[in-house]
């Protein structure tokens, strides 16, 4: 990333410095894609599961245990999958 410093003097980054930026930019470009798909997706995963475990529980109602802890246990595992997403973001954002 550029230095601070340098930019509060005016200096225009050259060669290596430009070219760490311009580095530094895309991977937090793709991180930032890739954890704004990953969000989508787990919303768009946990709608759908509570809306068809309504939908079953409204069907039959004596299947509601059943029903409701298979949903939370693959909420949970759709929650998992955005947690991995932040955490890959989140490196990407090191390494660059």
């Amino acid at each position: 990333m550029l230095d601070l410093v340098t930019l509060m003097q005016g200096a225009q980054p050259t060669g290596a410095d430009l070219a760490a930026a311009a580095k530094n930019a895309n991977a937090l470009l793709g991180a930032g894609l890739g954890l704004g798909l990953a969000v989508i997706g787990v919303g768009l995963g946990i709608g759908r599961i509570g809306g068809q475990a309504v939908e079953a529980i409204a069907r039959q109602p004596e299947a509601s245990g059943d029903i409701r802890g298979a949903m939370i246990l693959t909420a949970a595992l759709i929650e998992g999958v955005g947690l991995a997403a932040l955490v890959f973001a989140l490196l990407f954002k090191l390494i660059a």
